[in-house]
């Protein structure tokens, strides 16, 4: 059964739309596993998820006790390295898809992918640039922890189709890690089985509910 995420709507008392005021406890937190295995990773990844009619905000936090990212320029290959990743597929019949990467060092991937009528092949276009998108890398606030937390904010006007309450989108969030030994994990909300994030026919529902999460911009 594929997981489904209740998106929480989120509305801005002031007129600063920032994500960094949204109050991210009053939307639920999915933990990622292993995309093959399904088991709990040694560094553990929380993504938190909510949308306006403007935009769709993505939160993960991921613990990290060993960084690899040497990548600085936009659409670098940063699945190489240490990264976060976001699937999303609108229309939901697995034929083209976003594909959006960040880097513990805010360097931005991303690119629209189309597949094959028989899927045995995959186009992916990096030379599309999502308008409006805005990312940010900042470490963990809390002394226990070592990581970093991720935020993005995607316009609706560049993920091809307005964000209205009751539709579902397709979405799935990975991460690749690799530890000080060389040793590269896999992470997925909904595992594909097998290392390859290029499975739509995976990716779990992103379900856009009515409640209101209120957000009070900063004096």
């Amino acid at each position: 059964m594929l997981p489904l995420y209740e998106c929480p709507h989120v509305i801005f008392s002031g007129e600063l739309q920032l994500i960094e005021h949204i109050q991210w406890h009053q939307c639920p937190p999915v933990q990622l596993v292993d995309t093959v295995t399904g088991s709990i990773p040694k560094e553990q990844t929380e993504v938190q998820v909510c949308w306006s009619s403007e935009a769709l905000y993505i939160r993960f936090e991921c613990t990290d006790h060993y960084v690899l990212s040497e990548y600085t320029k936009r659409d670098d290959p940063l699945y190489e390295q240490d990264v976060i990743e976001v699937f999303i597929d609108v229309v939901g019949d697995g034929k083209q898809y976003i594909e959006l990467e960040l880097s513990p060092y805010n360097i931005v991937f991303d690119a629209k992918v189309v597949r094959s009528q028989h899927n045995q092949h995959i186009n992916v276009d990096a030379s599309w640039d999502m308008k409006g998108l805005y990312t940010s890398v900042k470490p963990i606030e809390q002394s226990s922890k070592k990581g970093s937390v991720y935020l993005l904010k995607l316009p609706t006007s560049s993920l091809g189709k307005p964000a209205r309450a009751g539709d579902a989108w397709r979405i799935n969030f990975y991460r690749i890690d690799q530890d000080a030994f060389g040793c590269r994990q896999y992470q997925a909300w909904s595992p594909t089985g097998e290392v390859n994030f290029h499975r739509p026919n995976r990716f779990g529902k992103l379900l856009f509910q009515e409640g209101i999460t209120q957000t009070k911009a900063k004096e």
